[in-house]
């Protein structure tokens, strides 16, 4: 994170201090090379999750950041790829960077709590970027999710099993939550970051409350825990025909 291509410290501590829109404008041009854009092997593995249910005719990346699931919905839709983002840094970052080969691609400035489209996707798609929504939030994001859905649309989006309790990355993981809701508690704006309010069975709950029908899709190049469980899934939303 610290190396000449990332984010110094006092860049960090900057963007942490500020909204999150803010944060991530400042931190945009540097933001690839940072631990918080989702790796290639979880874009890839997704990729070909979903081109064995494709293909798709439009495609939506939700919380797009700087547009590394345009690549994802470009390889499995066939007419229009969009990116929508509220930082507008993050999305110069994409329109600079991101131009893949095949469907037409476009960014829109907006939030996912309210959606400027009607149901004009087949496939909405979201790598990494829950743990900036509060648990509340999560059923009104879902119903503007269902909103931009054709009928037999999905939503889709990989979700990694979460650390035993007691391991490092468990202790990791709390501490990190501890310290942001500190931050909150006594600096304004907020910064809502938080990596262990997305739990699945909330979230599979949500979905179906919202009107989906939910499956989940184990990823298979990332093996299995010790009790069976697959490392990383996908969880796919699907709306009726």
């Amino acid at each position: 994170m610290f190396s000449p291509e990332g984010p110094s410290l006092r860049e960090l501590a900057v963007q942490a201090l500020s909204s999150v829109e803010r944060g991530y404008d400042l931190l945009a041009p540097k933001f690839d090379h940072t631990p918080f854009r989702t790796p290639d092997s979880v874009l890839n593995s997704v990729g070909r999750a979903l081109a064995r249910r494709g293909p798709f005719e439009a495609g939506l990346d939700l919380c797009c950041g700087t547009g590394a699931g345009a690549g994802v919905l470009a390889r499995v839709c066939r007419g229009s790829v969009t990116g929508v983002d509220f930082s507008q840094g993050m999305l110069a970052v994409a329109r600079e960077q991101v131009r893949p080969a095949g469907p037409r691609v476009d960014w829109v400035r907006a939030d996912a709590r309210a959606l400027p489209f009607g149901p004009a996707f087949d496939l909405v798609v979201s790598f990494g970027a829950f743990g900036h929504f509060l648990p509340c939030e999560l059923p009104g994001l879902f119903g503007q999710v269902r909103s931009v859905l054709r009928p037999g649309g999905c939503f889709a989006f990989p979700v990694v099993a979460p650390p035993r309790p007691g391991s490092l990355g468990y202790w990791m993981l709390l501490g990190f939550d501890l310290v942001m809701r500190v931050r909150n508690a006594v600096w304004r704006p907020p910064f809502v970051m938080y990596y262990r309010a997305f739990r699945l069975t909330d979230v599979h709950r949500q979905l179906e409350a919202a009107g989906f029908h939910v499956d989940l899709e184990a990823l298979p190049e990332f093996g299995r825990r010790d009790d069976g469980s697959p490392r990383v899934r996908m969880i796919v939303a699907s709306l009726p025909g």
